[in-house]
C-alpha cells in the first residue's frame, strides 16, 4: 500500500469503526457525545479523502478498493448496532445491506470485465441518506427530540431504504450487459 494522505485517512476511518461501536454501546453521556463526534468525523473523512486523492493526484489501487469498503463498514457497523439496541428493525437494515452486497458484487464482476461502474448521483444521495439516518439516531440518543422523534427517524429510514433500492436498480440497469453476456469463454472460480 502507498501511504498517501488519502489512504491514511481511509485506513483511519476503518480503524475508528470498533471504537465507534464501543461508544454506541457504552452507557453514559460522554460516550454518546463521543459516538456523535467520531461518526461525524468518519463520515466527513470520506469526502476529504476522495477530494485529496483527486486534487493531489494520489489515487491508488488501495484507495479505489478500500474507500468504498470503509464507507460500507462504517454504515453497517452503526446500523447493526442500532438493530441490537432496538433503535431500528432488522428488515429495512437487511434491505440496505443486501443492496450494498449486490452492488459490490456487480462492481466486482465489472472489474473482471475491465468495466468501471462509477458512482452515480443517486448512489451519492443514498450514501448521504444513510449518513443522515445514523447521525439522527446518534443525536436523538443523546439529546432526545420528544414524541416526534420516532416519526422523523422512520422518515430517514424509509428514505434510505427507498434510495438503496432505486440506486441499486440504477446500478443493475447500467450494468445489465455484464449480466447477460455469454459465459462460454469465461471461467468463474468456485468456492
Amino acid at each position: 500500500m502507498t501511504w498517501t494522505i488519502p489512504n491514511r485517512i481511509t485506513l483511519g476511518r476503518m480503524l475508528a469503526i470498533p471504537l465507534l461501536m464501543y461508544f454506541i454501546f457504552a452507557e453514559g453521556t460522554v460516550f454518546k457525545i463521543l459516538a456523535i463526534v467520531l461518526f461525524g468525523l468518519a463520515a466527513a473523512s470520506d469526502v476529504v479523502d476522495g477530494y485529496l486523492a483527486r486534487s493531489l493526484r494520489q489515487e491508488t489501487p488501495f484507495g479505489v478498493f478500500a474507500d468504498p469498503i470503509a464507507d460500507k463498514l462504517l454504515i453497517t457497523a452503526a446500523l447493526v448496532s442500532f438493530v441490537e439496541l432496538g433503535e431500528l428493525l432488522a428488515v429495512p437494515v437487511v434491505v440496505i445491506l443486501a443492496r450494498e452486497f449486490l452492488v459490490t458484487g456487480l462492481r466486482l464482476l465489472a472489474v473482471g470485465e475491465h468495466v468501471v461502474i462509477s458512482a452515480s448521483a443517486l448512489g451519492k444521495l443514498k450514501t448521504a441518506s444513510y449518513t443522515g439516518l445514523v447521525m439522527f439516531i446518534l443525536v436523538v440518543r443523546y439529546f432526545g427530540v420528544g414524541p416526534w422523534g420516532d416519526a422523523v427517524r422512520d422518515s430517514f429510514l424509509y428514505l434510505a431504504v427507498a434510495l438503496a433500492v432505486i440506486s441499486g436498480g440504477e446500478y443493475f440497469w447500467r450494468g445489465r450487459k455484464l449480466l447477460t453476456k455469454p459465459t462460454a469463454n469465461r471461467t468463474f472460480p468456485r468456492d
